[in-house]
């Protein structure tokens, strides 16, 4: 296991320092209320509440629990939703009432700027497998504390225009107006919410809801997706009571196995990929810890991770509106692009989307509102890996018909060789026609049937084919839209991720407390055939691979896939959890 900081700058390395680099613009955002919509009403230190889904996968009951657990003092003014800790749990509806009496409990940290929601499908399949199967286990997908700034009130409505209304023109739902998207001058507290109050966050969190420590030895397997690995192998090294000697409190002591999905449990940023060659031009952050944690102390530094265009709360809110959408009237003609405000973040990222060549994002022209698209081909144009240019975001869920496609050749241009795998390794196409014919969406089990065209580069390459396609856009929808915890993530500390890039540094040295625990367990590794790190397994590894699956799919994916098998990942997370080895 790679357990060194290496010298290669990984995607959340360039994303971190594009956002220190435009520190001063996004620090001088003038700040807003803070929403505190998310704080339990209930009296006591725990509830659970349940959720009402229309996932096809049955005999699943999920649950959002909330359990009191407040920040040191140290930690300042915070809104009171930010004492409490949050995940969705799912468990088996014949299954035992207390996560005790389970087989398993599986415990997963998300990736970065992604929420608990993300893995609602890879969750479901895998309780529903093992309960196939006679075995009851639960899946805890865990929300980073952070997520208590989010309000879901705009997108509970069910409907995409009420949530436009709220989040962009002021206009109340149910008696609540949106008191607007927080600013970096209201997230002082954040600048301490770093990895050593995250893996503390999952600690606490777990002791609290399994309290016998030898149980949680015997049935809990740690893990996550992407920067979530990174963390399972902070919580795997750490010490929780302040005595190495003492071992019962150590994080691999608390875990019976671990599993990474498309990432690896590790503390190395190195071993995801995403990887920047070393000879790119890009800004270094040049600062050592003392000096950025002045920095997100007084502000100088924004403490939320943000970036002008698309990674920001106002854009990715759009991904959730997009999936109310599709999932109201999947093949309707959309007006999202045309009913959404035109103001300079919304226009930028249209532009950085939809924007055929560069000419196209220059001027502006065609604009997304120039093409006729379904519900489904929005969403779709937002999320699928031959779409969107940014690989941590991307799935494969279909792709575009009903009218000529061409190559999307910006940010960077199909078959023009070695692209940053930042961008992700499929050609990108795009509509052709603006004012045109209705683009729909088909599906990913509809790709390489008899009336699909079989869309083609101008290279002569195919877009795709059946064996590329693993996820259902219906069900992405459904994730996007209907989770009471976001599948998105608004409020990504800065912290967590300058932690991690300065894991050289004495402060992050030692809280690697019991440096053999990354072993100690046994390890499930899953990637995604074609997801981040493709073509760069570390050494020492014998993962299940998923082939054509992007980064987002191994959360994503339907159950049966487009040759008949069952989805991979639930069948390795099932086979895991049975006897970790």
């Amino acid at each position: 296991m790679n357990t060194t900081h290496s010298r290669r700058r990984t995607w959340p390395g360039v994303a971190l320092a594009a956002v220190l680099t435009t520190a001063t613009l996004t620090a001088a955002t003038p700040a807003t209320h803070a929403d505190t919509a998310a704080e339990p009403r209930a009296a006591g230190a725990r509830t659970e509440t349940p959720v009402t889904s229309t996932s096809p996968v049955a005999a699943v009951t999920e649950t959002v629990v909330r359990v009191r657990s407040p920040l040191p003092a140290s930690f300042g003014a915070r809104p009171a939703a930010c004492d409490w800790l949050s995940y969705l749990r799912y468990r088996s509806s014949a299954g035992p009432a207390a996560s005790a009496d389970a087989d398993r409990v599986l415990i997963a940290q998300p990736g970065i700027l992604e929420g608990a929601g993300a893995f609602d499908s890879v969750a479901r399949n895998t309780v529903a497998r093992a309960a196939a199967q006679g075995r009851h286990i639960e899946f805890w997908a865990l929300d980073r504390r952070s997520n208590c700034l989010e309000d879901r009130t705009g997108i509970a409505s069910g409907d995409q225009h009420t949530a436009v209304d709220y989040y962009y023109r002021g206009r109340p739902v149910a008696g609540r107006t949106f008191a607007g998207f927080t600013g970096n001058g209201e997230l002082g507290w954040m600048a301490k919410l770093g990895i050593e109050q995250t893996v503390r966050d999952q600690y606490d969190l777990l002791t609290a809801e399994l309290p016998d420590q030898a149980l949680r030895q015997r049935k809990v397997l740690c893990g996550g997706h992407s920067l979530g690995g990174v963390v399972t192998g902070y919580f795997a090294t750490a010490d929780f009571d302040g005595d190495r000697r003492t071992t019962a409190d150590a994080g691999y002591n608390q875990c019976a196995g671990y599993f990474a999905l498309d990432t690896t449990v590790s503390t190395s940023l190195a071993d995801l990929s995403g990887s920047i060659p070393d000879d790119t031009d890009l800004p270094d952050i040049g600062l050592g810890y003392g000096a950025v944690q002045a920095g997100l102390d007084t502000g100088l530094l924004p403490r939320s991770l943000s970036a002008p265009v698309l990674l920001n709360p106002e854009t990715m809110t759009l991904l959730a509106i997009a999936g109310l959408g599709a999932l109201q009237d999947p093949g309707g003609e959309a007006d999202l692009p045309s009913y959404l405000p035109r103001n300079g973040n919304i226009e930028a990222t249209n532009r950085f989307l939809f924007a055929k060549d560069a000419a196209a994002f220059l001027t502006g022209t065609p604009a997304v509102r120039d093409f006729r698209l379904t519900n489904d081909a929005v969403l779709g144009a937002l999320m699928d890996d031959h779409s969107v240019p940014l690989a941590f975001l991307q799935s494969s869920v279909g792709f575009f018909d009903g009218g000529p496609i061409a190559d999307k050749s910006f940010p960077a241009a199909n078959g023009s060789g070695q692209l940053p795998a930042l961008f992700g390794r499929e050609y990108k196409a795009i509509p052709d026609r603006p004012h045109g014919p209705l683009y729909t969406w088909r599906d990913y089990d509809r790709v390489g049937a008899p009336d699909d065209p079989g869309y083609r580069s101008a290279d002569g390459t195919p877009f795709t084919g059946a064996g590329k396609e693993v996820t259902s856009i219906r069900e992405l929808a459904r994730s996007l839209a209907e989770q009471p915890l976001d599948f998105t993530e608004q409020y990504f500390p800065t912290k967590l991720v300058t932690d991690l890039q300065l894991a050289d540094s004495p402060q992050v040295k030692r809280l690697l407390a019991h440096p053999a625990g990354l072993t100690a367990r046994p390890t499930l590794t899953v990637l995604a055939g074609d997801g981040l790190l493709a073509g760069r397994v570390p050494d020492g590894l014998d993962p299940v691979v998923a082939d054509g699956y992007q980064h987002l799919d191994v959360l994503t994916a339907a159950p049966r896939q487009n040759d008949g098998r069952p989805e991979p990942v639930s069948t390795a997370l099932t086979e895991f959890a049975r006897t970790p080895k």
